[in-house]
């Protein structure tokens, strides 16, 4: 890909100067909290809102969804749009039920629930799991995809990519929740103004090189038009068969998109597990609102559902746009830039996720920036958050609870500071081992589908049934991963999503099975006290709630 010109060059500088600088001017007004572990770890009690909403979306969107769902969009079309659809829905459960809980019992860390409610065992088990998986998957995958991907656009080395942007995020994370939360909303700003612009202009293109020229309005129709199968949100078995070459060449179909997005287990089935599992019970998103009021906590997350209907304009239609103009040869740049010869066979194959990349490619001076600017404010925020939430389990539930209990505040903070340098160097060492992967959005969800039933039956049985066990949140934690296994290379043709609905019912299982077999559970004093007033709503938030699920509900319908 062409290097940045000096337009672009301006406008990215615009945007590192924005962000630094109020980070640094958030950070200098609140000097005297700095050593206080609460403000460091959760900026108890300082972030609106409309910062809640804008980090967890900063957070949540990283190389991930630029690369990887446009990549999934190219290849399968709309449906993919059902993770951020679904999210949207799945973040007003979260808000409605699970932080009443979380804030009432007073919850700093996902550890420190799994401690009050099982015991010290399943806490510290969980808490070095998930920094193992946030260190050695998440953030070296972060890095990795990020990098790889400002590789393209600026024709500089991949380790210099990975290096300042792993730089560019301990700058933002050293500061804090307080400057990560703040400097989300800038990050947030550039991310939405970089993805619409460029999927205006991917829209535009298809309207030049297919149409009449009259524009993105035109482009749009023309997708749908030459693209039908393209537009559907629910698969049937069988149905838009995928190829790995050209779609005119007449190659055996080798992937059918009812693997990945198996009709309504989309809706009622698998896809539940995944996303309560990641917004609900993942320290990473959850940490953003447990430092506030619950009133103030449930118009974040409102807002971030809002924000979430928003995301298929940026992430999926440049995919889609891509595909059509692709399989209709209408600009060499992109037919050319799809196709991949494998050199044992020469069959040219399509490569989905060199989508988005080309795309930007063909996008004119200081645009070009802008979509740079858009691409690393959705990477160094989630690099941030990720480092943020390693650094906040392992000072407060690993380092003050078995190194230094009598630890203060301003050495915890330090401590702290040194996990988020530590982590980003070993994950700088692996990221150049991550080369080999495959398509990057579909990997990283079959991967967490592995972990997230037993992480997600453990979670809603100990908040609704108050006879879950220590010993059952264990097995269901410990069989997740073995028997997910086990049905992925003894069932191969079952979707991940129905597999991982049929491992979330076996851990349940277990849960219950582990309480009915304790006689002690009857009575468990670590239950955790539930009524339904906890859940009850204000009048704006529930207008809010109608408003996001009538418009969810209208996308599904005019899109089944």
């Amino acid at each position: 890909m062409g290097q940045l010109v000096t337009k672009d060059l301006i406008v990215f500088l615009f945007y590192f100067i924005i962000v630094a600088g109020y980070g640094y001017w958030i950070y200098q007004r609140k000097k005297n909290t700095h050593n206080d572990s609460k403000d460091f770890f959760l900026a108890e009690g300082s972030l609106t809102w409309w910062a809640i909403g804008a980090s967890l979306i900063a957070s949540n969107i990283s190389a991930e969804q630029f690369i990887g769902m446009s990549g999934q969009a190219f290849q399968l079309g709309l449906g993919i749009a059902s993770y951020e659809w679904m999210a949207a829905l799945t973040l007003l459960i979260v808000a409605i039920f699970f932080m009443p809980l979380y804030l009432k019992n007073k919850i700093y860390t996902m550890p420190q629930f799994l401690r009050q409610r099982y015991d010290g065992r399943v806490s510290t088990i969980m808490a070095v799991f998930w920094l193992m998986l946030y260190v050695l998957v998440n953030l070296t995958s972060i890095i990795y995809l990020g990098a790889l991907s400002l590789q393209n656009m600026l024709d500089v080395p991949f380790f210099w990519c990975a290096l300042g942007l792993a730089v560019f995020a301990i700058f933002i994370t050293l500061g804090g929740m307080r400057v990560i939360g703040y400097t989300d909303v800038v990050q947030v700003f550039f991310l939405v103004l970089g993805g619409l612009a460029t999927t205006y202009l991917a829209l535009d293109l298809v309207s030049q090189t297919m149409g009449r020229g009259d524009g993105a309005w035109e482009g749009l129709q023309l997708l749908k038009q030459k693209a039908p199968e393209h537009f559907h949100m629910i698969y049937n078995k069988g149905e838009n068969l995928v190829y790995s070459g050209e779609p005119s060449g007449g190659l055996t179909p080798t992937k059918d998109p009812w693997q990945e997005l198996p009709g309504l287990a989309v809706l009622i089935g698998g896809m539940w597990i995944a996303n309560l599992s990641y917004w609900g019970c993942n320290q990473y998103i959850t940490q953003r609102a447990l430092g506030a009021s619950l009133p103030t906590a449930r118009k974040g997350l409102l807002f971030a559902a809002f924000l979430k209907l928003l995301m298929p304009l940026i992430v999926v239609l440049p995919g889609i746009a891509c595909y059509v103009i692709f399989k209709n040869g209408g600009n060499e740049a992109i037919t050319q830039g799809m196709k991949v010869t494998d050199v044992t066979t020469d069959n040219v194959f399509i490569k989905p996720d060199n989508a988005y990349s080309i795309l930007l490619n063909l996008l004119p001076a200081g645009l070009k920036g802008l979509a740079f600017a858009a691409l690393t404010a959705a990477i160094v925020a989630s690099l941030a958050g990720k480092a943020n939430s390693i650094s906040t389990i392992f000072s407060l539930d690993i380092y003050k609870r078995f190194f230094n209990k009598e630890a203060s505040d301003k050495k915890v903070v330090i401590t702290g500071r040194w996990i988020i340098l530590i982590a980003f160097a070993i994950a700088l060492a692996i990221a150049p081992a991550l080369k080999s992967f495959g398509q990057g959005f579909a990997y990283i969800q079959e991967f967490t589908g592995f972990i997230s039933p037993g992480i997600l039956a453990m979670f809603l049985m100990g908040f609704f049934w108050k006879r879950s066990n220590a010993n059952g949140a264990l097995a269901a934690t410990i069989i997740s991963i073995p028997l997910s296994v086990l049905l992925k290379y003894t069932i191969p043709s079952m979707p991940f999503m129905n597999r991982m609905g049929v491992v979330f019912m076996a851990c349940v299982a277990l849960i219950i099975l582990f309480g009915l077999l304790d006689p002690k559970s009857k009575d468990n004093p670590k239950a955790l006290e539930v009524d339904s007033s906890m859940f009850k709503m204000s009048t704006g938030f529930l207008v809010g709630v109608v408003i996001v699920s009538a418009i969810l509900a209208a996308l599904y319908i005019v899109y089944w």
